[in-house]
């Protein structure tokens, strides 16, 4: 056999050894039905504890006698808690009720936590809980309400209200930026940020409460740590006894500042920061970014930043690790149980839900990451500890994504649980192996898997999904819409819509050239389902440019209607200005 053939031959069992099968561009991954589908390191085995669930499912709590109760993706009242429990111990929930919540909810709401006997869990403004009944897998007791989020505003971008708690009977509960970087315009081209911002005032940070009052607001909380624009991931650390959070970077450096960031460094930056959060810190944002290519704080650009400039950003908390751009870190659990083989004890385990706007570059993360600590501090790099959930690599749109990681919990006995959005489907991960014989030679399959298009670092030319290929609907199309609405025009299934069937794009014109010109911020209702998220005004495109990238969306992705005029842009944007 001559040297090419078998170095084809030795590139074919890599790619078997990961898993793959090959389907035209794109690699999709065969069921491993002995691990629900999941890739794990050596000695760990995963069971389906429940393939799908009404309302699909955000985080996830285990009671002491195995009984699990997960947040509701979507939820209408009474609706908002599914509770699951296993009767003939064969590892998979046999009996499925639902309770809670007090009004229809728009897929952001997020806690499920259980502490001191009681049921912790949030909708998108309100925080419940339940006290647990002994032996019942729907509380006997009256709902109550904790903490109402007041702002007259209502729903906004980064609503999800996440809990944690220490031992002290306080609950820590983060109040997400309705902004994306405190720009007088937000999310618009050029428009320079707010100094100082005045968002910062009540919200992006983290606030502290009594855990155990009822009927509490924002004002009778205490600003415990601020300059943090979007936590998901949250989780007090008992070994050290403090609080630790992920933190959603910005977004948009392409689409904002095309003229200092390229497509690559936007899909790069900026770092999904690990922080410890100490009361008073202030992570920087939204005048800095950790840039994890450099090991720096940088000035953002609506702050005069040109992704090299520092400013005064050292004065802001660092990160103990940056992770790359737009992992969208959105569950955190630092290991307290003795199933597991010793390494991983006191590490945390987070939930990387996956990136949706790196385009020209396919989209990244979509695991279940480990980070090992030691003395209170990370004692090596991250790893990949379950992997698999996309079923396809390259991930070139969200929607690609069979499942995306979004909650993990930890069970009596030690074990991992894991939850996903898309379908709601929940795993159980044991270790079988002799944990005195475990070694770091059982991670190796793992650490391979970081060299696939989903986690490994794009290059720049060869992951570009554009190269050599012309743009589908223009350059309009792939800068400003296609970051969010995707490629194949699918969105992501809970911020962006879809733009194929959308009775907002194939309905009236005029209504559709406004959003254009005006933006949308808040939940709309497309195709049944709520989206919540911020379209923000794209007046400054042209009218020619306005009307080719409508006729492209009207006329593609399965849609079928009539093309949008320039005079139609014109007449629209003309009846706008006369208002002003």
């Amino acid at each position: 056999m001559n040297n090419k053939r078998l170095k084809w031959s030795a590139s074919l069992l890599v790619l078997f050894a990961l898993g793959f099968t090959q389907r035209s561009d794109q690699q999709e991954l065969p069921v491993n039905t002995k691990n629900g589908g999941l890739f794990l390191p050596d000695g760990f085995e995963a069971t389906v504890v429940v393939d799908s669930l009404p309302g699909r499912a955000r985080h996830l709590a285990i009671n002491d006698n195995g009984d699990i109760y997960v947040k509701a993706r979507f939820a209408d009242k009474g609706e908002s808690v599914i509770a699951l429990r296993d009767t003939n111990n064969d590892g998979r929930a046999d009996i499925i009720k639902r309770f809670g919540g007090a009004a229809k909810e728009r897929a952001y709401g997020t806690a499920m936590r259980i502490y001191k006997g009681y049921l912790y869990f949030s909708s998108e403004l309100v925080v419940y809980r339940y006290k647990l009944t002994p032996g019942q897998l729907v509380p006997e007791s009256e709902e109550e309400v904790i903490l109402t989020d007041d702002h007259p505003h209502g729903m906004h971008e980064h609503i999800a209200k996440p809990l944690t708690f220490d031992n002290n009977g306080f609950m820590y509960v983060p109040f997400g930026a309705n902004s994306n970087a405190c720009q007088v315009d937000n999310r618009t081209p050029g428009s320079p940020g707010m100094t100082p911002c005045p968002i910062l005032e009540d919200h992006g940070g983290i606030w502290k409460f009594d855990a155990n009052k009822v009927g509490q607001h924002q004002k009778d909380g205490v600003k415990y740590a601020t300059g943090l624009r979007s936590v998901v991931a949250l989780d007090w650390n008992f070994k050290d006894n403090n609080l630790y959070a992920v933190q959603h970077g910005r977004d948009d450096l392409l689409r904002l500042w095309p003229q200092i960031y390229n497509g690559w460094q936007s899909a790069m930056l900026p770092s999904e920061e690990f922080l410890r959060i100490k009361e008073g810190t202030h992570a920087g944002w939204p005048y800095c970014y950790w840039d994890q290519m450099q090991g720096k704080k940088v000035l953002n650009p609506e702050y005069g930043g040109d992704g090299k400039i520092v400013g005064d950003c050292d004065q802001y908390e660092k990160p103990l690790i940056g992770f790359p751009g737009h992992w969208a870190p959105n569950d955190l659990l630092f290991y307290q149980g003795n199933q597991l083989p010793d390494r991983y004890k006191d590490g945390s385990f987070i939930a990387f839900h996956g990136s949706t706007n790196r385009a020209p570059y396919p989209q990244s993360s979509y695991f279940i990451g480990f980070v090992p600590f030691k003395n209170g501090a990370p004692s090596g790099p991250y790893e990949v500890f379950a992997d698999g959930f996309a079923g396809i690599d390259p991930i070139v749109n969200v929607s690609d994504a069979v499942y995306r990681p979004m909650g993990i919990a930890m069970g009596p006995d030690g074990s991992i649980y894991i939850a996903e959005t898309e379908k709601g489907k929940i795993w159980k991960i044991t270790y079988k192996g002799d944990k005195k014989k475990f070694a770091k030679t059982a991670l190796a399959k793992m650490e391979k898997r970081k060299s696939l298009a989903h986690i490994r670092t794009p290059d720049f030319v060869n992951d570009n999904l554009d190269k050599d290929k012309p743009v589908a609907g223009g350059k309009v199309y792939s800068v400003y819409c296609g970051a969010c609405h995707q490629r194949n025009g699918m969105g992501d299934s809970q911020r962006f819509p879809p733009l194929g069937g959308s009775e907002w794009v194939t309905g009236g014109k005029e209504r559709l050239i406004k959003v254009v010109l005006k933006g949308l911020d808040g939940p709309i209702d497309v195709k049944g389902q709520s989206y919540n998220n911020v379209m923000p005004q794209h007046s400054f495109l042209k009218d020619e440019e306005i009307s080719e990238v409508l006729t492209h969306i009207r006329s593609n992705f399965g849609n079928t209607a009539d093309a949008v005029t320039i005079e139609e842009v014109s007449k629209v944007r003309a009846s706008l200005d006369s208002l002003k």
